[in-house]
């Protein structure tokens, strides 16, 4: 395109007025105004909290339209992947930006398999935990660790960052699984080079050694569509923070170790979680629902699982995940908080103040629900979130590696602090 041709935004500022370029997205009516030369032009820099208005980077990544309910993988829609798609191929499909062929999917899917164990002194960092320690620290501080374990690599940047990436998506089904067998007091469970991914971790939580294990393969469906919903979701704060940690160019083990930590957050990963908490609230209560949505239209109750901040009409995981959900919860027997879920849904769905503000369930609401019916503790569930967002994190970190102008991430302030100060010596204070 000729300059003649490219758009340009205006801004005034006091002492002058400066063109910036408009840059435009392949998908939708996505469109930005570029402005990294800002400062320099101007003195002035741009102040946006939480980064609601501000991209950081270009992607070919993932799509979202939030007002049209619209979640893409490398252009292909998030229904079509959660129906037809594996785990594992979509995770294909986000790092090497294709859907791989049998052979290469056969490949790939071996490659994970053979790296699945985890070196035998990793073991003994279980037993430093206590018992009580949560299941994301135990998560982090062993994802940390791995870079003590792969720090002298033989092979060119992008071959090494490949093989981590290989090693982190084997082995953090086994971390996992590890860190909930210690909270419980059993004995590891070593994988299962047989047994496909999902199913392969299921075993690994929840078989023992003194009897016969089979996995509920209903079990392995919903968790391979749960993974697969939560593969990617462009620049949330996790992903973002992948990014940032990774532009200082330090391993992918400490990078993908920070995403762990951001998604931690109950603002963030946690959210399946709260809407658990929500619905025994409830039934501690009494099961009221009626008095709890109207407490929660008065804005005296927070309503966990409805809405979105990104999707303004509905969350099409949530529509993908409906399905499987009543599928799964059909197979218990009589539940409370199965009853309180299934009451809080229908008002959600009839209820005009719910329909007038668009407040959908979303895929927290049904994915917590499902996680509890497969056995996971409620504060495992974020690590199950973690599980799924791996390869998004890996296809963002390897992105930002190549991406044109990659710079250390370096975002600026506006300080607000005192001018000038004196220093009061310690006997005059």
């Amino acid at each position: 395109m000729s300059d003649s041709e490219k758009e340009y935004a205006e801004l005034c500022l006091p002492d002058k007025t400066v063109r910036l370029p408009i840059v435009h997205g392949s998908s939708g009516d996505e469109r930005a105004v570029y402005i990294s030369s800002l400062r320099n032009e101007t003195g002035y820099i741009t102040l946006d909290n939480g980064y609601m208005n501000t991209g950081a980077c270009t992607s070919s990544i993932t799509f979202i339209d939030g007002e049209r309910g619209i979640l893409r993988y490398r252009g292909i829609p998030i229904d079509i992947l959660a129906e037809r798609s594996t785990f594992l191929e979509t995770a294909y499909l986000l790092l090497y930006e294709h859907l791989p062929s049998k052979t290469e999917l056969d490949t790939f899917t071996k490659r994970i398999m053979r790296h699945s164990l985890l070196h035998e002194d990793i073991k003994r960092f279980y037993d430093g935990f206590p018992r009580s320690a949560h299941p994301m620290a135990i998560l982090a501080s062993v994802v940390s660790s791995l870079s003590a374990f792969y720090q002298f690599e033989a092979g060119d940047d992008l071959e090494i960052f490949e093989m981590n990436c290989i090693r982190l998506l084997a082995k953090l089904p086994t971390i996992a699984a590890f860190s909930y067998k210690k909270s419980i007091g059993e004995p590891f469970i070593y994988p299962d080079f047989s047994r496909e991914y999902c199913e392969n971790f299921l075993y690994m939580m929840f078989a023992r050694p003194s009897e016969e294990y089979v996995v509920d393969q209903d079990f392995t469906e919903a968790l391979n569509l749960l993974l697969i919903l939560h593969a990617d979701h462009e620049q949330n704060c996790s992903t973002s923070t992948v990014r940032l940690v990774r532009s200082s160019m330090t391993n992918i083990f400490a990078c993908i170790a920070a995403g762990i930590c951001a998604l931690w957050g109950r603002r963030h990963g946690g959210a399946n979680e709260q809407v658990i908490k929500m619905l025994e609230e409830i039934r501690a209560e009494g099961g009221n629902v009626s008095r709890y949505v109207e407490e929660a239209k008065n804005k005296k109750r927070l309503l966990m699982g409805f809405g979105h901040r990104v999707y303004k009409n509905f969350d099409p995981r949530a529509t993908a995940i409906k399905t499987a959900c009543d599928k799964l919860l059909s197979k218990k027997k009589s539940d409370d908080l199965l009853r309180i879920a299934k009451e809080l849904e229908q008002v959600a769905l009839s209820d005009e103040y719910f329909i007038e503000r668009k407040l959908y369930p979303n895929v927290d609401f049904y994915s917590g629900l499902i996680y509890r019916a497969m056995g996971i503790p409620v504060n495992a569930f974020t690590v199950m979130f973690a599980l799924g967002r791996l390869p998004g994190w890996l296809a963002h970190a390897q992105e930002s590696n190549v991406e044109p102008g990659n710079k250390i991430g370096r975002p600026r302030q506006i300080y607000t602090g005192p001018d000038l100060a004196p220093y009061i010596p310690i006997e005059e204070r």
